[in-house]
């Protein structure tokens, strides 16, 4: 396809027609005449050969190929942007960036408030946008990382991605601060017989130490489906539950939150918690100052030095 031959401001209207399902909301969004926006949807449907947009009732209903072509204008969109807005040098006191990163609720307890801290203070024009990831985000994370700025994640789920890994973590086991096994010990018995609450699970989504029982043949007995750390205690407090969180997290836990940690009784391997990032924004002014300030969030909120394996 000859580029030159199109009007790419077309991928603007495709993407606002997309995001918004109406013509009237789109022309709103872009400050266009509806009559105006009206002329390159016609043009759109005639370059597709698709009418990408079809009335139902009172609302309009995006066709197969439109619900496609959603995801791949707003990366391509974003890609125009970040070309566009490309400097070559990076000044933080007078940006008015927004950066994304894709975390989970255990992360933003870690690291969310030092890292706005630091934002705050050296980009106070910017802003941080902490999304959850999901694991149908993590299973596409070479198409969403175009869009969004860094995945932090542990090592194990996905690959072929710039990273650099920030601080290592434990599992452990928490249960009720009254369990028999808070004073007896768990055993590999007890993690097949009792109740668990389980995050992320799923064929494809699960926390390392989970998928690492399993490789051991331990199945465990799924009472309780979550997708966020932060409300596991209180699912696991005064019931006979059990779950896997991370000791860093549970170490930020109030002592009367009800429940006892304890080691986990087979090898869970480390947790190595790491920032992912495509790697068309390896040299980026803009990216590499936003890792940096990443990696200086986990030196100041954990104390210590970040781990020193890299990709970048």
């Amino acid at each position: 396809m000859n580029l030159a031959s199109l009007d790419l401001n077309l991928l603007v209207s495709l993407d606002a027609l997309l995001q918004q399902r109406s013509v009237t909301r789109a022309a709103a969004q872009m400050g266009l005449s509806q009559p105006a926006l009206s002329a390159s949807l016609a043009r759109l449907r005639r370059h597709f050969d698709d009418e990408l947009l079809t009335r139902q009732g009172n609302e309009y209903r995006l066709t197969p190929l439109a619900v496609q072509l959603k995801e791949l204008a707003r990366i391509a969109l974003s890609g125009v942007e970040r070309v566009f807005a490309a400097q070559p040098e990076f000044d933080p006191a007078s940006s008015t960036r927004e950066f994304t990163l894709l975390v989970s609720d255990y992360v933003v307890a870690i690291l969310g408030d030092t890292l706005a801290e630091l934002l705050a203070e050296e980009a106070p024009h910017t802003r941080l946008r902490l999304t959850p990831h999901s694991p149908a985000m993590v299973e596409r994370a070479d198409q969403v990382l175009l869009t969004a700025d860094l995945l932090l994640l542990p090592h194990g789920f996905v690959s072929d991605l710039s990273h650099h890994d920030l601080y290592r973590d434990e599992w452990v086991c928490v249960v009720a601060a009254d369990s028999p096994a808070a004073d007896a010990g768990l055993t590999v018995a007890d993690l097949e017989t009792l109740p668990w609450v389980v995050t992320y699970h799923g064929q494809t989504a699960s926390t390392p130490a989970a998928r690492q029982m399993r490789m051991l043949g331990i199945e465990p007995w799924v009472q309780v489906v979550n997708e966020s750390f932060l409300t596991v205690p209180a699912l696991v407090a005064g019931s006979g539950r059990i779950a896997l969180l991370q000791r860093r997290l549970v170490d930020q836990l109030p002592l009367n939150s009800g429940i006892r940690a304890l080691p986990v009784p087979f090898d869970a391997g480390p947790l190595i918690e790491t920032m992912w990032w495509h790697p068309v924004f390896d040299d980026d002014p803009e990216h590499s100052y936003l890792r940096d300030l990443v990696v200086r969030a986990a030196e100041l909120a954990l104390g210590g030095q970040p781990e020193d394996h890299r990709s970048d």
